[in-house]
């Protein structure tokens, strides 16, 4: 019984890891990277479709990502949705493909970064809880329903902490990794 709680329990902490760790990659850190694209869609023949699944991406320099789209038709509509989109680069195209040239960042810029992946890590840090919570109240509902002791009850409880504390851990190294990676000039 217990057994399944803290599966359960690992299991959802193990995705808001994984969720955090995608939401960083998505943060423009002065170098090229084919993420950053993931989150625009272009519409095609009315499906909103995400750039990587139009085209190949490539990355021939740090600062530079090539978009060659299977269809030059689209080139101008994949230009219209990364000026929308919150990259803050203005592509380039020449007809067949499009270049993306990233900037070197900013100290001030970065500063904002290091700030914007803290509270990635906080909100993670809250999902890690909500979850505790969740196996805590389970926990306590097989000790209302005469299923567990009370000893069980404090172990469980025990246990579960320990797993909270393992993955709020573990998300303080992913965020002071990233910290490090945005601050390195």
């Amino acid at each position: 019984m217990l057994n399944s709680i803290y599966n359960e329990a690992r299991k959802t902490m193990g995705k808001t890891i994984t969720n955090l760790n995608s939401e960083l990659n998505t943060l423009r850190i002065g170098r090229a990277n084919p993420q950053l694209l993931d989150r625009i869609t272009v519409d095609y023949y009315g499906v909103a479709t995400p750039i990587n699944q139009l085209g190949n991406i490539s990355v021939p320099e740090p600062r530079l990502l090539v978009i060659a789209p299977w269809e030059t038709k689209m080139i101008s509509s994949i230009e219209k949705e990364i000026m929308k989109s919150d990259l803050g680069i203005t592509p380039n195209s020449d007809g067949k493909v499009i270049r993306l040239v990233f900037p070197e960042l900013t100290e001030e810029r970065r500063r904002e970064l290091v700030k914007v992946a803290g509270k990635m890590g906080e909100e993670a840090k809250v999902a890690v809880r909500m979850a505790r919570r969740n196996a805590n109240d389970e926990i306590k509902k097989l000790k209302k329903n005469s299923e567990l002791s009370e000893d069980d009850l404090k172990v469980g409880e025990k246990q579960i902490q320990e797993i909270t504390d393992d993955y709020i851990e573990q998300i303080d190294e992913i965020i002071k990794a990233k910290e490090k990676e945005i601050m390195e000039v």
